[in-house]
């Protein structure tokens, strides 16, 4: 381990303890998880075992394979020539103090704490005095660690379509965002602002800036959460500079459909290309449409959200069908033995929905958000917390390695951009479950909990207690610090309102007569759900108590005919999980296995299995949750069964 500890002065703490939201351009706004304490046993061990495993395991790799060093040799305090494969393996330390800084919003942490100012005194040194920080490039311009970069006179930005040169100061700056935010220290911060502010200096219309765009996607995004916790303007008009610019052969010659840079964002209506890029740039231009109140950026998202979840999801919540380009297939390409469903996509994919709820209060953008949740993200992570799915099949014939070369998860990969975002993102979970919108609490996700919560009028304190997503029962305690009237509404989940995914890509195949119950301090409520939610505004007082019941069944779920592979097959779902049938529990004729219409299914906890999963079983087989798959050995496993003719 290295123990290069800086300590820097507390410039001031601009918006670290409560965002500014009047900056924001969104409605609603997530509550920060500082202030919502997880008690769940589904997230709760899942969130821990990526801080007290994965964490540490990642930062091991890192040391290993030298991506730190990269950073020393850079700044000249070690010899020799870049370490690594990627021209951004530097963004593997960024994204893990990312998620380490999210467990330190969660719950402070010392020790922690003490090994990220490490990491980032060796970031440090590798930057640039003007602020630029590529290590590969500073290091030796002439010789990139991949054949694939090219190379013509050696200087910066002469290759913006593949060197990854703005994807690299991207994840910092998002990540030092959050370190900021966790800690109230500049360090990291410090670092980044000087990356903006070069990148401010670099790039633009003028005639001796820089005119070029980002090969891949996400300093946008950096740029915008940078703007919005320092209020300087120049970060938020550069982060639209770089979407304004897609498409537009006067400012660079195009990287074409892969990298979303054939056609102006504002034009683009089918997600297309590189399935990752696509989700960070959508995000960023989300993130434009709100600040902006810009029609032409919002129409172009809610087509390409449109045109993606009615014909390029699949029923895990993956995107992405094909490994050629990591990227999105054709409409309705949807195959499952070669399916690619990046991890790194899903959780981009959360990302860009968060957005959209925030602009809208929409459930459905929840909907979307739990099935990844549940299903095609956490199935990138093993149950030991240091295995890893870089693609997400939905078939395994144990033969075909999808894995990048494996059929089952690998312990690292040489583009290790999954395992690094997993530990990212799984830490910020408990800021999904609630939102605030003037006097109204939104509740968007089901799992134990106890939080804090500010109202325009309100502060209160909920406890949410479930086993949720093992049966639909709820119980919510509100407790206003003074008696007073708001609004709560309770997201009913898309798949208790009969409707796999919004649009018909899917569907049930008979509906379901199953109601959705509420009661408050005992006594049934006869609110509607509308528009997937049930909407309760009343004067609240302490320890008024809501029940919720979502009644959970076994539901077969059949796809629009136009997707071809999946014609004549059926997929298992009880409540938000999305299940597969496994060779190793089902050994006997594994490739005959069918399921008739009219098939009962009987659902039992199995506390032994898989670290306790709901099992689904009849007489012809035995389904396990699909992101519980392939922690047993190599072996067939398929989503899509076919139907008893």
């Amino acid at each position: 381990m290295y123990f290069f500890i800086i300590f820097f002065p507390l410039l001031g703490k601009l918006n670290a303890q409560k965002q500014d939201t009047k900056n924001t351009g969104y409605i609603i706004t997530p509550v920060n998880i500082r202030n919502v304490k997880i008690t769940d046993a589904f997230w709760l061990p899942i969130i821990k075992k990526v801080q007290e495993k994965t964490i540490d395991y990642a930062i091991h790799k890192c040391e290993e394979e030298g991506r730190l060093d990269n950073f020393l040799i850079a700044g000249g305090k070690m010899k020799g020539e870049v370490k690594g494969q990627m021209p951004f393996d530097d963004t593997d330390v960024y994204k893990i103090i990312e998620g380490a800084s999210n467990t330190l919003i969660s719950e402070p942490n010392p020790k922690l704490e003490k090994k990220l100012d490490s990491l980032i005194a060796i970031i440090k040194v590798g930057q640039e005095k003007d602020g630029y920080l590529t290590t590969w490039r500073t290091i030796n311009p002439a010789k990139p660690p991949a054949k694939w970069v090219p190379v013509i006179e050696g200087k910066r930005w002469e290759s913006l379509q593949i060197s990854h040169e703005l994807y690299n100061p991207g994840h910092m700056i998002e990540a030092a965002v959050v370190h900021f935010e966790a800690t109230g220290k500049r360090n990291f911060l410090d670092i980044a602002i000087k990356t903006a502010d070069m990148l401010v200096r670099a790039f633009g219309d003028n005639p001796d800036q820089v005119h070029g765009v980002p090969g891949h996607q996400i300093v946008e995004t950096g740029l915008v959460n940078l703007y919005r916790i320092t209020n300087n303007k120049s970060y938020l008009k550069l982060a639209k500079y770089f979407l304004d610019n897609r498409g537009n052969p006067k400012n660079h010659k195009l990287y074409g459909a892969y990298s979303q840079d054939d056609i102006p964002v504002i034009r683009q209506k089918e997600a297309v290309g590189h399935a990752v890029r696509a989700m960070y740039m959508y995000a960023g231009m989300t993130d434009i449409a709100a600040i902006y109140n810009d029609n032409d950026y919002q129409n172009a998202v809610n087509n390409l959200w449109t045109n993606m979840v009615n014909k390029k999801m699949y029923i895990t919540g993956g995107i992405g069908a094909k490994h050629e380009g990591e990227a999105f297939g054709k409409n309705y390409e949807l195959p499952n033995l070669t399916a690619y469903n990046e991890t790194c996509a899903a959780i981009g994919n959360v990302y860009w929905n968060h957005r959209l709820h925030n602009q809208t209060g929409n459930s459905e953008y929840f909907d979307v958000i739990e099935r990844s949740l549940y299903n095609g993200l956490i199935s990138g992570l093993s149950l030991d917390g240091k295995q890893f799915f870089y693609p997400n099949a939905l078939e395994s014939d144990g033969v075909y390695k999808f894995n990048r070369g494996a059929c089952t998860r690998q312990s690292w990969f040489d583009c290790s951009c999954c395992p690094t975002n997993l530990i990212r993102f799984i830490p910020s979970i408990p800021g999904l479950i609630y939102s605030t919108g003037k006097n109204t609490l939104y509740v968007n996700l089901y799992a134990s909990n106890t939080a804090k919560i500010t109202l325009d009028k309100t502060e209160l304190q909920i406890a949410q207690q479930t086993n949720y997503p093992w049966d639909g029962k709820i119980t919510l305690t509100v407790s206003p610090k003074k008696e007073g009237e708001f609004t709560i509404k309770l997201r009913v989940p898309g798949w208790a309102r009969n409707q796999v995914l919004p649009g018909d890509l899917y569907s049930y195949k008979s509906a379901s007569a199953a109601v959705s119950s509420l009661t408050i301090n005992g006594t049934p409520l006869l609110s509607q759900e509308k528009e997937g939610y049930f909407t309760i505004t009343r004067k609240w007082k302490k320890g008024d108590i809501i029940n919720l019941n979502f009644l959970m069944e076994v539901k077969q779920v059949v796809t629009n005919t136009k997707v071809e592979n999946n014609i004549g097959k059926v997929a298992l779902e009880y409540g938000p999980i999305v299940y597969a049938i496994e060779e190793i529990d089902n050994a006997t004729a594994f490739d005959k296995i069918t399921i008739a219409p009219h098939d009962t299914f009987k659902v039992t906890k199995e506390n032994n299995l898989l670290e306790g999963v709901n099992a689904i079983q009849n007489s012809k087989l035995k389904a396990i949750p699909y992101y519980s798959w392939s922690n047993r050995g190599i072996g067939k496993m398929k989503v899509w069964i076919d139907e008893q003719k």
